[in-house]
């Protein structure tokens, strides 16, 4: 019989169809995608994109030429512009209106062309993530902007062949609103934090380590689990076992734990379902500017941050869109169990590149 779970973070509803269960195989890719275009993100090939905005170089090399290891560029077609120093906002009649200022960058992961993260070593990962943490910090000193949203865009469930570039990239896009998702988040975990004085993350992980159903993976660190409502077959979140609200602040010695967790996750799933499309979304604190301070006041205490890993595996529809309610054909327990199978540090595979002449 299908189940209605409720999310305890921020309420939403999933309907887990046992009914419509589906194998792995059901869910596999039956389309293999080809590029037919020089890559734009390989070493060597830097005079295809926007300047870098920075890097993580071999010693002697130079900006914008090959010698990287991890590139952050501006996008080509940003979502906001960074254009005007100033934001205006105004209002027509009952609508509000503000200038669309913002940062889009894009962190290439690696000079290689490489077409998943996991396929890079951890020491290559942790360079990555590395790039994340500087970038968040240095995006919080302009006071124009409230949230960073950093997240990933794998395989291509719709488009043109000849758009596909299957080099391994991240997005961060620098905004002056804090997004309706997280500000949903926010005030339910204070609601729980009010109510408890505990944090209802921290309480999440002690209650998934006792029922030891949906756990895919742990380190020292983090802790990598199928969340009890998962909205999506397979979905993830990872979550730092140490109570921490930004992703900014991540210790240095926690990159390569970080790392290592990001890379058996992302394994296991491309491996149990053959490279599927998906999401990964970082959920963390905004920024916290004098002028907004007060807004969040006590935030450190009552939320935490998490990566979510979203695969594309089911199309919405009519229910979904009227009601906001998932259905997911495959019970997290059962996701779960079957990623533990998956050995997560597979030999890389080697993925050539040749320029199209």
């Amino acid at each position: 019989m299908p189940e209605l779970r409720r999310d305890p973070v921020v309420g939403y509803w999933t309907i887990i169809s046992t009914e419509r269960g589906r194998r792995p195989v059901e869910y596999r890719p039956r389309q293999s995608q080809s590029e037919t275009h020089e890559c734009p993100f390989c070493e060597g090939y830097e005079a295809m994109t926007t300047t870098e905005i920075t890097s993580i170089r071999r010693s002697g090399t130079k900006k914008d030429a090959p010698g990287w290891e991890v590139r952050t560029i501006l996008s080509k077609v940003p979502i906001l512009s960074n254009l005007k120093p100033q934001i205006d906002r105004y209002g027509i009649g009952l609508y509000d209106v503000m200038d669309g200022v913002g940062q889009h960058e894009i962190i290439i992961e690696s000079p290689k062309h490489k077409h998943d993260l996991d396929e890079l070593s951890i020491p290559e990962i942790e360079k990555v993530v590395r790039m994340y943490v500087s970038r968040f910090t240095e995006l919080e000193r302009d006071d124009r902007f409230e949230y960073s949203l950093l997240f990933k865009n794998h395989g291509h469930v719709s488009g043109a062949p000849q758009d596909i570039v299957r080099h391994s990239r991240s997005q961060l896009i620098s905004m002056p609103v804090t997004p309706k998702r997280i500000k949903e988040e926010l005030l339910s975990c204070k609601m729980h934090f009010e109510k408890h004085q505990r944090c209802v993350f921290c309480d999440i992980l002690r209650q998934e380590r006792k029922e030891d159903s949906r756990i895919v993976a742990e380190n020292d660190s983090f802790f990598c689990f199928c969340p009890f409502a998962s909205r999506s077959p397979f979905e993830m979140w990872i979550v730092p076992k140490k109570h921490a609200a930004d992703f900014g602040r991540l210790p240095e010695s926690d990159f390569a734990g970080f790392a290592e967790i990001l890379k058996t996750s992302l394994a296991k799933l491309r491996i149990l379902l053959e490279d599927p499309p998906f999401n990964f979304i970082l959920h963390t604190a905004p920024y916290r500017h004098s002028s907004i301070e007060s807004r969040w006041q006590g935030l450190e205490h009552y939320y935490h941050w998490f990566l979510q890993i979203s695969p594309r595996m089911t199309r919405s529809a009519g229910f979904e869109w009227g009601t906001g309610i998932h259905i997911n054909p495959t019970p997290p327990e059962d996701a779960a169990y079957l990623l533990r199978q998956v050995d997560g540090h597979p030999h890389p595979q080697e993925h050539s590149h040749a320029p199209v002449s």
